[in-house]
């Protein structure tokens, strides 16, 4: 019988820190409404806040990157859970706009920050030689599907029991997480005597890691994502990877994460209804980026980008006559857009590997993902602003629907080198 390589038990406990850390970024989707109800703010003041937190979700990765490679994807993960729990915790005291802005803004935006999208492709890069797109979308999926699919509890509880029992019960199934991480994560293959899995022939699909052990990047950890970043931004290649992925926070948290329940609540479809079509679009997510995952080991990434970026778009171009007419229409967009949610994840970090390497792909990917939470950010504040002006999402809704087709076109203008094509790692 072949043992199983304990790089799978790393992906399932990287799986579920994923999927709380998006449990806590789909909670501000079912409280909005209830803190502007409770305090009196309006949609832009609650947007501040969410902004806030969106841009410090991807400013910390190239950044939270350099310091794993120096002191380890454990410890820094168990730093971020405790992180999430103090300002969940916390935040089920504020009275001021300010205090929504410090804790959801920046505490929890370090926080889940430090849990993104970077964490799995590092894991992925780390323990995987072959099936490595296929971890990055199951771990990708996890994410987003999690922040989906967590929706109708945290909106029946707040419902039932209040906002502040909601941000409590995030705050401990983040407590409940650290023991875990602390117990069975491992910072790579070599500390428990193995190399990653597909790096050898031999039956049991690993050997014993003869590499020497690394202490990271060395020099100032503050300068090293600066120097990638600068040698990166040198090739035409990066910038269009991070302007496609800026439209891709655009289209997809930015916007609908953030405001989608608003705006049903506002075509009279119930709070605990309208997180459910989100947690149905999750399911479709899961299947749909893993899949991704799948083909981004085996077809031209550029291609595959393309037609995720058009077919978001045009859905969301759909979604104002969807709502109007609900019924069968937001069901039919619920499914097409949950199964194109973050399914740009794998090709674009296999797209990162390829062209910028491997053993850069923490850093480079952390910018290009410090990028997609700019745009999910003006997208979240964007929104708002154009509520407030125009006393509904239509405009909201065109508007990334018209990112989404220029993004398409966006990633066939990409280079790559030979082995972005149609090969797997």
């Amino acid at each position: 019988m072949r043992k199983l390589h304990y790089g799978w038990v790393v992906v399932a406990v990287t799986f579920l820190a994923l999927l709380i850390a998006a449990g806590v970024r789909s909670t501000p989707g079912v409280l909005l409404m209830p803190l502007e109800s409770e305090f009196g703010w309006d949609r832009t003041t609650t947007s501040v806040a969410l902004s806030i937190n969106l841009v410090l979700y991807g400013l910390t990765g190239p950044f939270v990157a350099a310091i794993m490679d120096r002191y380890g994807i454990r410890r820094i993960m168990v730093i971020a859970l405790c992180l999430l729990v103090s300002g969940m915790a916390l935040s089920s005291l504020i009275q001021q706009s300010w205090q929504l802005n410090l804790l959801w803004g920046i505490v929890i935006g370090l926080g889940t920050g430090s849990m993104a999208n970077v964490l799995g492709a590092m894991v992925a890069n780390r323990w995987f030689v072959e099936r490595r797109g296929l971890v990055v979308g199951l771990m990708t999926a996890s994410g987003a599907t999690g922040q989906l699919l967590f929706l109708p509890l945290l909106a029946n509880i707040t419902v039932s029991a209040g906002w502040r029992s909601t941000v409590l019960t995030v705050a401990c199934g983040a407590l409940l997480l650290i023991p875990i991480v602390l117990l069975f994560m491992r910072n790579h293959p070599r500390d428990v005597g193995l190399t990653p899995y597909g790096a050898s022939v031999e039956g049991e699909g690993s050997t014993v890691a003869t590499t020497p052990a690394s202490g990271g990047p060395s020099g100032n950890l503050l300068l090293a994502p600066l120097r990638v970043l600068v040698t990166a931004a040198k090739r035409p290649a990066f910038w269009l990877l991070a302007g496609t992925f800026f439209f891709c926070g655009f289209t997809t948290n930015g916007l609908i994460g953030t405001h989608m329940i608003s705006a049903c609540l506002e075509h009279g479809i119930p709070e605990v209804q309208a997180a459910g079509m989100l947690a149905f679009m999750g399911v479709f997510d899961l299947v749909g980026t893993t899949l991704s995952g799948w083909l981004s080991d085996r077809w031209d990434n550029r291609w595959l980008l393309f037609w995720y970026y058009a077919l978001r778009g045009l859905s969301l171009m759909f979604l104002p006559y969807a709502l109007d007419a609900n019924g069968i229409s937001l069901v039919i967009f619920s499914v097409f857009y949950g199964l194109d949610w973050i399914a740009t994840v794998p090709p674009t970090v296999r797209l990162t590997a390829d062209i910028f390497g491997k053993e850069n792909v923490g850093m480079v990917f952390g910018w290009i993902s410090a990028s997609h939470q700019l745009g999910a950010a003006t997208a979240a504040y964007g929104a708002g602003l154009l509520h407030t002006l125009f006393n509904d999402y239509v405009v909201a809704f065109l508007v990334a629907g018209g990112t989404g087709v220029l993004a398409a076109f966006l990633a066939l203008a990409i280079r790559t080198t030979k082995t972005a094509k149609k090969r797997p790692v």
